[in-house]
């Protein structure tokens, strides 16, 4: 067996440098992604009773023309297979925050309709979860200084 080390691929840094700038980035933004959906599910669960697919599946069909969505752009729209959405909307559904109805124009589709009470959990939940966001990113970039300026331009980037 050869002792040769392998060529680095094109653009490599070596192993003494460190990972390159992408992968130390990418890390970054996983670990700061992570960070902050661990904050604000804990605080839906325990302010609102509320999961964090829940939450946003709500907020999508508070978005949604006559509040309505078909399953498979509910589920496009969390970034979640069918089978999750599936659990999700009977969660939902067992709540009374939503009902599914048969798409009249081809009975196969079928469409998770918000309910008032889904509305108003939404709502009651929707201060809560901004401010928690801002305030997750708030704290990650004063942990890792490194992040503000990234945070700054996606922030600015928005409006």
């Amino acid at each position: 067996m050869s002792t040769r080390p392998s060529p680095a691929a094109p653009g490599a840094v070596p192993d003494a440098a460190g990972p390159p700038a992408d992968t130390r980035m990418w890390g970054r933004l996983t670990a700061l992604h992570a960070q902050v959906e661990g904050r604000l599910a804990t605080v839906l669960q325990r302010r609102h009773g509320l999961g964090l697919s829940e939450y946003r599946a709500l907020g999508l069909l508070a978005e949604a023309p006559k509040s309505e969505l078909r399953m498979q752009d509910l589920a496009t729209g969390l970034g979640l297979n069918q089978s999750s959405v599936t659990r999700l909307v009977a969660r939902l559904n067992a709540a009374d925050f939503t009902y599914r109805d048969l798409c009249p124009d081809d009975r196969r589709g079928v469409y998770t309709v918000l309910t008032e009470a889904g509305r108003a959990r939404h709502g009651e939940a929707r201060t809560t979860y901004e401010e928690s966001l801002t305030a997750a990113l708030d704290e990650a970039a004063t942990a890792t200084p490194d992040l503000v300026p990234l945070l700054a331009a996606a922030r600015a980037s928005l409006g």
